[in-house]
């Protein structure tokens, strides 16, 4: 698989709280003639796109009870203050969220989005004290395997 960075939504990106991808990815300006479009609709292709999160590093909390959701939005913004939920994952317990643990391999859906695209990691029950994920955008569905690398106890 060969990854673009314009398509990463998050490289390594630590997580605790509830946080937004470090990356958004701009769609590009809405507009058009003879009528100005106020949506796209980037899940409708035959070469699919495909939405890939994974844990890096374990992620873990002080009482072990933390929980992660994953949602993939859009908005005229790149904070996502107002997003529209094209996607999400449900919670996914800690117990799960292990290195190399793929939290999202899904197609993205067709629908209307906006110029901006990203991705919210929304943490429920406590906090996360350490851990990393990473999120990205790749076409067609990829078949990879990930290994733990056992020095820096994450995967490679």
């Amino acid at each position: 698989m060969i990854l673009d960075q314009e398509n990463t939504l998050s490289d390594q990106q630590a997580l605790t709280a509830t946080a937004i991808s470090t990356n958004v990815i701009d769609l590009g300006p809405l507009g058009g003639f003879p009528t100005a479009n106020t949506f796209r609709d980037i899940g409708a292709s035959d070469d699919a796109l495909w939405l890939y999160v994974l844990v890096m590093t374990a992620l873990a909390s002080a009482g072990h009870a933390a929980t992660l959701t994953v949602t993939l939005e859009s908005d005229d913004n790149t904070s996502l203050s107002s997003a529209t939920t094209h996607w999400t994952s449900g919670a996914i317990a800690e117990a799960s969220l292990v290195a190399g643990y793929e939290v999202v391999k899904a197609p993205i859906p067709p629908g209307q989005y906006q110029r901006y695209l990203g991705v919210r990691y929304t943490v429920g029950t406590e906090n996360f004290t350490s851990g990393k994920v990473s999120a990205f955008i790749a076409t067609g569905v990829q078949i990879l395997r990930y290994y733990q690398n056992a020095e820096k106890n994450s995967i490679s």
